[in-house]
């Protein structure tokens, strides 16, 4: 079967109190890496025993800007002891031209530096920054065109801002590492994979078809953040074949 990640914010109903527990679940789902949005205090030693233990690739991190420049060292050094090598930024308010100037110079600066110690830089996309912001400028064009930053496409975030998610990976496959695989009803309702509006298989195919990792993200804890994993996961079973 294709190898899935899981990002655990779709699981912080648990992680939020106890991270292994989420770890474990993840794993008896069968996801075979994940993606962290926190860490909730816990030690890089402890984390990188876990993922061990339940036989889990960390694929990425979504960790704010803010701490990276704020503790460059100590996140850095975080994510090489839990053999973390992909750190995204979740978002950024970009919503004027001085934001996003000021954002851009800043990731040019900090694109090297990273490589230089073994780290990708990555921006996750919300559907924002497919309209102009508050200066008429469209936010994702000036990421790709002023930054080497590589991109995880948020497919279903790309279709909610009525883009055709199969199209943008095909014009960006050379920025491309990650996916996030998501459903839900067009707007900001997440829904199971499968169970919404956007066109999942579509997606999944062109990652297949490009060699990206595939994370799912299924936000809406229905009827809790295990039980809708698993039935994205389960879903996913069908289109094998």
């Amino acid at each position: 079967m294709t190898e899935y990640g899981l990002q655990l914010y779709s699981l912080r109903d648990v992680t939020k109190d106890d991270l292994e527990k989420g770890l474990r679940a993840a794993s008896e789902i069968g996801y075979k890496a994940v993606e962290f949005a926190g860490f909730f205090g816990h030690p890089a030693e402890e984390v990188k025993g876990w993922l061990d233990q339940y036989h889990l690739c960390p694929i990425g991190t979504h960790t704010p800007l803010r701490e990276l420049l704020e503790d460059y060292d100590g996140v850095v050094a975080y994510h090489k002891a839990i053999q973390c090598y992909n750190l995204i930024i979740p978002y950024q308010d970009l919503s004027t031209k001085e934001k996003l100037d000021e954002f851009i110079d800043t990731v040019n600066d900090l694109i090297p530096r990273l490589e230089a110690d073994g780290i990708t830089l990555m921006y996750h996309n919300h559907s924002v920054e497919f309209f102009p912001n508050k200066d008429g400028i469209v936010i994702h064009n000036e990421l790709v065109n002023r930054t080497k930053l590589l991109f995880e496409i948020d497919t279903y975030w790309t279709f909610a801002a009525h883009r055709d998610p199969v199209q943008v990976l095909a014009r960006l496959k050379d920025r491309v590492r990650l996916i996030h695989l998501k459903d839900g009803a067009g707007g900001q309702e997440g829904r199971w994979l499968g169970k919404g509006a956007a066109p999942v298989e579509k997606v999944r195919r062109a990652a297949l078809r490009y060699g990206f990792a595939m994370v799912v993200e299924s936000e809406g804890l229905n009827p809790s953040g295990i039980e809708e994993a698993a039935g994205c996961f389960e879903y996913l079973k069908t289109l094998e074949g």
